[in-house]
């Protein structure tokens, strides 16, 4: 997924496709979150328009990522939609506009910023449906602790608000006399 400058401009007129598997397997070591990611599938065009070059790419794949809850592998497949694009003519590109890249040594590398792509897509946490908590892989409870329920911790603080503190039991007897 590299292309010379001058390739480039060659397929001005007739246009450029991309429909290609790329190996990102180097992500793994990138991000300690993805423990696997399979091929990647990139399809899409390119268009010309004066001195910048267009690519509108489709990128499909999968990877798998660990359960923020129990830590136990999730499948998260992903289908990003990027636009990429290059200026051609060797001028400097503004810095503010973070869409548009210069080629680097005359060539344009597409494999970077399919790259940055897919870390953009991870999300924050993910959760694995149907997992039996026995055997995933981060314990569910431990010496004075066990992960509970939303509606089992509002139960426990419901209770508590209802317990009389023992420093304050015959102050609550005082009130009770009085009546």
């Amino acid at each position: 997924m590299k292309w010379s400058i001058q390739q480039l401009l060659a397929k001005r007129h007739e246009g450029l496709t991309v429909n290609e598997q790329v190996d990102v397997s180097e992500l793994i070591d990138r991000d300690r979150e993805i423990r696997d990611i399979t091929p990647v599938k990139v399809t899409g065009s390119a268009a010309f328009s004066g001195e910048t070059v267009a690519f509108y790419l489709k990128i499909k794949g999968s990877m798998t990522l660990p359960c923020s809850r129990t830590l136990a592998d999730v499948d998260f497949p992903f289908d990003i939609e990027a636009t990429e694009r290059f200026r051609l003519d060797g001028m400097p590109v503004d810095e503010e506009d973070i869409s548009l890249h210069e080629p680097e040594n005359g060539y344009v590398d597409l494999l970077p910023y399919i790259k940055e792509n897919i870390l953009l897509e991870l999300p924050i946490q993910i959760f694995a449906e149907d997992i039996d908590e026995k055997e995933s892989p981060a314990p569910q409870e431990g010496k004075d602790w066990e992960v509970i329920s939303q509606q089992a911790a509002e139960n426990q603080k419901a209770e508590k608000q209802n317990e009389v503190d023992p420093r304050m039991a015959d102050l609550a007897k005082f009130f009770d006399k009085k009546k």
